[in-house]
């Protein structure tokens, strides 16, 4: 069996970025049953050095957004990073599964194939869409959501693998 473009991104960020949402729900629920105020979650981080939650969470819906908009061939939609509450953050998501569920799987076509160059750090890198998606994109989208994820558990949320993978 051969995976397309399509099959390599859609599915996976459609089902962790729902996931991801759900992980929220469940956090913005800890916070109102301990009377904790939200803002310390979406605000917390595991490591000094590491991105807090908001952040996590931005990165990860611009990976998503970023490959798959790359790999169909079209603009890659800008966000202003700006989420600083529970459903600031629930909207971005919803606002990245709808753009990524509204790109068709002819767009993908040749996805795999197409030169993908971006700024990192001030310096250019270059791959080819499959090199990207595989050793760039997914690593980097999923490293997020799981950073996002441990820093709710590490928080005391109850939250677990299942939730993590949700629904395929």
């Amino acid at each position: 069996m051969t995976v397309n473009a399509y099959q390599a991104t859609v599915p996976a960020f459609v089902q962790i970025l729902t996931a991801l949402s759900g992980i929220l729900t469940k956090a913005q629920a800890h916070a109102e049953a301990k009377k904790i105020d939200p803002s310390v979650f979406v605000n917390a981080r595991i490591a000094p050095d590491m991105f807090p939650l908001a952040r996590q969470v931005q990165i990860a819906t611009d990976h998503a957004k970023g490959a798959s908009a790359r790999l169909a061939g079209v603009d890659v939609p800008s966000y202003a990073d700006t989420e600083t509450t529970f459903p600031e953050l629930q909207a971005r998501i919803a606002k990245t599964v709808d753009f990524i569920k509204n790109l068709k799987p002819a767009q993908f076509d040749g996805g795999f194939d197409r030169s993908v160059t971006l700024k990192i750090a001030g310096q250019e890198m270059s791959w080819k869409g499959g090199v990207y998606l595989h050793q760039f994109a997914l690593p980097n989208f999923y490293f997020h959501v799981t950073a996002a994820y441990a820093i709710l558990r590490h928080n005391g949320v109850e939250v677990g693998k299942r939730d993590f993978l949700g629904s395929f």
